[in-house]
């Protein structure tokens, strides 16, 4: 599509320069090169690593090269912009020490996507959702004091402890538990069921009684959540109290109207934690096991293998009231197909609020041309609801963010864009390893011994989001244009359009396209996802070598690209008949 799009532009007088390029950074390629030699310090040493990640990098570039040559697409072939490239490479620092410029960066230690598999933090656009089963639990937390809440909700003839109950899918996240979180406007019952009685929302009383299996219970009055922040209830299992709290998330969808909170493991909690001065609690590492001395039955286990093990635990203490399992949709590693936890983690972020980019980004979305124009509400709900972008990464072969902090207030260097700049023109010259190989003493001098080097890499979102400053801004074809059309699958909204838009306006204030147009994905005959293990799946190469790659071409250009794109054996042998078919008419109507 792009090839064609370009073409008739040319064909109608337009200077349309087509430079094709390749992001080669990232973990994909990490995680090729560790299959065949193993992980960095096993072996060989890190520098050894990126070399071989680069040259494998080379060695794709180079065959994909090939197959769009074969399918007659024009363009810059010689000189096409790699991510890898050094002086690429460079500019990417650059773009980051631009957004730092304006204020855009800060660190924190927030709950981020975390794959156990990669050991990484993951980006928004590298999460995918799949069906889980989990097991879903109501747990009691017991009343610190039994008194203050009778009084609350002025009753006296209550038979046995009192108890505020929660519900999650996520049993592994209740040793990070540090509240619970209800609604302020909401009301609350308190039920009495057979020798102990529980605090609901009102509106969910019918349903939970169904869920746990009670069916003589007794509402003993009602109070609104407001009226019971701050009173305290016991951690099933943990030793400590813990307090109600009042959340604006808290809903009547499914659950108790109490919501179990850990700020470790989610974002909604942990903004509610920052406001009551919670502890952010994560007493998960980062191969997904719990750390030595979170309880002792945890301890070295993974956190998905502990569900098991916690509700064990609270069916032991009496905190249990129901547990059933329960399929629902669960974020998954877009690389890995495994499912992936919330982890708070020391991490640079993006702010999308404390200098205004969501506003700015939201303002100039309404300034592009979204084709077909449905992409432009879905890019708004994108925008309006993401969290800050977490853009550093544990990683080995990246892009390094190039950041000295002081060794004891983890702040910023002051000469930060002034040191970037530096590390930038050594790069341009050795690319990535001349970082790792830096001794900061050669452009801190005496000031090193107080600061250290940051050891994450970029996200490669951030890689492929600044080709409109580290590629089109400096190749001179370009001329200094902004771009007029970018061109991608759907899922593109979250990822390169949405990565592009958060760096351009970051850096300039502006979008970094005209115009946007996405098409659907390719599916077979019937409709079907394309799959190996179906067997349905098109290759382009045998394509071309049976058809040829114009019938591959003309499949592209006579399907309706707004839509899942249709292709098979089939359907591609009959193009040419079609050819005929509309083409005969014509001649005959020549002849006579």
């Amino acid at each position: 599509m792009k090839d064609i799009i370009v073409k008739s532009k040319g064909l109608s007088g337009y200077d349309s320069p087509y430079v094709p390029g390749w992001d080669c950074h990232g973990l994909p390629i990490e995680l090729k090169v560790e299959q065949e030699y193993g992980k960095p310090g096993e072996k060989f040493t890190a520098a050894e690593f990126r070399a071989k990640c680069r040259e494998y990098a080379a060695t794709q570039v180079d065959g994909q090269r090939k197959d769009f040559i074969r399918l007659g697409v024009l363009g810059d072939w010689s000189h096409p912009y790699l991510t890898m490239d050094f002086k690429t490479e460079a500019n990417i620092i650059r773009a980051l020490g631009k957004i730092i410029g304006n204020g855009h960066l800060h660190k924190g230690a927030k709950p981020v996507h975390w794959c156990v598999d990669c050991r990484s933090a993951l980006a928004e656009a590298e999460v995918e959702y799949y069906d889980k089963t989990s097991p879903s639990i109501d747990v009691a937390f017991q009343a610190v004091d039994q008194d203050a809440l009778k009084a609350k909700f002025a009753v006296s003839n209550v038979n046995g402890p009192i108890s505020l109950v929660i519900w999650t899918t996520t049993p592994w996240t209740l040793p990070a538990n540090r509240a619970i979180s209800i609604a302020p406007d909401f009301d609350y019952a308190l039920v009495q069921i057979d020798g102990q009685a529980v605090i609901l929302a009102k509106d969910l009383v019918e349903s939970v009684m169904q869920r746990i299996g009670v069916t003589d219970y007794t509402i003993l009055g009602t109070v609104k959540g407001a009226e019971l922040e701050l009173l305290r209830f016991t951690h099933p299992f943990m030793g400590f109290d813990v307090p109600a709290i009042l959340g604006d998330h808290v809903t009547l969808d499914a659950g108790t109207g109490a919501v179990h909170t850990a700020p470790g493991h989610g974002p909604d909690d942990y903004v509610i934690g920052q406001k009551y001065g919670l502890e952010t609690a994560n007493p998960v590492g980062p191969d997904g096991t719990y750390l030595p001395g979170t309880y002792p039955t945890l301890d070295g286990v993974n956190v998905f293998k502990a569900n098991d093990i916690v509700v064990a635990l609270l069916q032991e203490k009496g905190a249990l009231l129901h547990v059933e399992k329960m399929q629902h949709s669960y974020p998954c590693c877009w690389r890995h197909k495994t499912p992936i936890i919330f982890r708070a983690t020391p991490q640079w972020f993006v702010s999308m609020d404390q200098k205004g980019l969501r506003a700015q980004s939201l303002k100039e979305i309404k300034g592009v041309q979204w084709i077909p124009d449905w992409g432009q509400a879905r890019i708004e709900s994108m925008v309006a609801n993401r969290p800050d972008w977490c853009i550093s990464r544990q990683r080995t072969w990246g892009v390094p963010m190039s950041l000295f902090v002081h060794k004891d207030t983890e702040e910023l260097h002051p000469r930060t864009l002034e040191l970037m700049e530096e590390v930038a023109k050594r790069v341009e010259v050795d690319g990535i390893q001349a970082w790792w190989d830096l001794d900061a003493k050669e452009i801190l001098g005496d000031e090193a011994d107080q600061y250290v080097k940051v050891p994450d890499t970029l996200d490669v979102w951030f890689d492929s989001g600044s080709t409109h400053s580290s590629v089109v801004d400096v190749r001179p074809e370009f001329a200094g244009h902004a771009a007029d059309m970018y061109l991608e699958g759907s899922d593109q909204h979250r990822g390169w359009f949405m990565s592009s838009l958060m760096i351009s306006t970051a850096m300039k204030g502006k979008a970094p396209y005209r115009q946007v147009l996405t098409h659907g994905f390719t599916v077979d005959g019937q409709g079907r996802k394309m799959s190996k293990s179906i067997g349905n799946t098109v290759s382009p190469q045998d394509v071309m070598n049976k058809l040829g790659a114009d019938i591959l071409r003309l499949w592209v250009a006579s399907t309706d690209y707004t839509g899942e794109m249709a292709v098979s054996d089939e359907i591609l042998n009959v193009l040419p008949i079609a050819i005929v078919v509309s083409v005969t008419p014509r001649a005959s109507c020549w002849q006579t």
